[in-house]
């Protein structure tokens, strides 16, 4: 008697679920490759201002400003993804879920807006 053995190979691309949680983890490799990126800057920075100077420089090529554009959708999609979990990991509370997820964004939001202004 022979046992059945499930097919593995693309089991992500049945379930639109899967499909969006796949992209979700993919997303680290390009958000991994840019906190790499911000490192070798600060590296660069370490070293002398001129070397400094020469990182920032590489940075103004189409293909990096691609890439910046890039990382930016997929952190933002990343984001969003763990402020829909928020509610599913808090204690229960009295306020509906939608509410926490907005009041995460918000939170981000006025973070951001705070720091913009400061600098």
């Amino acid at each position: 008697m022979k046992t059945y053995i499930r097919p593995m190979s693309g089991w992500w691309k049945r379930n639109p679920f899967y499909l969006w949680y796949m992209l979700r983890e993919a997303s680290c490799v390009f958000i991994t490759a840019y906190a790499l990126m911000l490192l070798w800057g600060l590296y660069r920075l370490q070293q002398s201002r001129i070397q400094y100077e020469e990182w920032r420089e590489s940075l103004s090529s189409p293909l990096s400003f691609a890439f910046h554009a890039f990382a930016l959708v997929l952190v933002v999609y990343h984001s969003w993804t763990w402020f829909k979990i928020m509610p599913k990991t808090l204690p229960r509370m009295p306020l509906p879920d939608g509410l926490v997820v907005v009041g995460g964004v918000a939170a981000v939001v006025a973070c951001t807006t705070a720091l913009m202004v400061l600098i």
